[in-house]
């Protein structure tokens, strides 16, 4: 079975996406990174691929770097000194060729450098299409599948289970 992984360009990601760049100039930017992670994390639900978020950190003193598991994703802060376009291609680069790899990105260089090395390009645009149309489908899964609004018991037990009830009623 072939491994997939998508790797994502956190900053880059934000601030092509309106909904996160508006939230990071009207909040904060760990209120839009932290949206970007809850969204990524739902969309591997749905998703077979290991994702692997990467935000840069290089500017921060000292900065050893991390890799912490969110739920069901990976989500890196890059060392000092360190930009998550070199993140993702040191990792793209020593990744077995069998291995699916895209990226998420709209950096025009980190997109060839990544090509060149056999992983799939994947443009902003392209990601945020996919994670709105799984939201779709899990919504439109949801609305199908929900039970009815006045959920009664009677509603979920079989023949022998309801006549074992009326009766235990009856014998008041």
């Amino acid at each position: 079975m072939q491994e997939d992984f998508l790797l994502v360009d956190g900053y880059n990601i934000i601030h092509a996406w309106d909904e996160l760049r508006e939230l990071m100039e009207d909040v904060s930017l760990e209120s839009a990174r932290v949206k970007l992670i809850d969204t990524l994390s739902n969309y591997k639900g749905v998703q077979k691929a290991t994702i692997i978020v990467v935000f840069d950190a290089y500017l921060v003193k000292g900065n050893p770097g991390s890799v912490s598991k969110y739920h069901n994703i990976y989500v890196v802060y890059t060392k000092e000194a360190e930009t998550a376009d070199h993140y993702i291609e040191r990792v793209v680069t020593s990744m077995p060729k069998h291995y699916r790899v895209r990226v998420a990105t709209t950096d025009g260089m980190e997109q060839i450098i990544i090509s060149g090395q056999g992983a799939v390009r994947m443009s902003a645009k392209e990601l945020h299409n996919q994670v709105h149309q799984a939201e779709t489908e899990l919504r439109r899964q949801y609305i199908e599948n929900r039970p009815p609004k006045n959920n009664m018991l009677a509603d979920n037990l079989d023949e022998e289970a309801l006549n074992w009830l009326e009766n235990l009623r009856r014998q008041k």
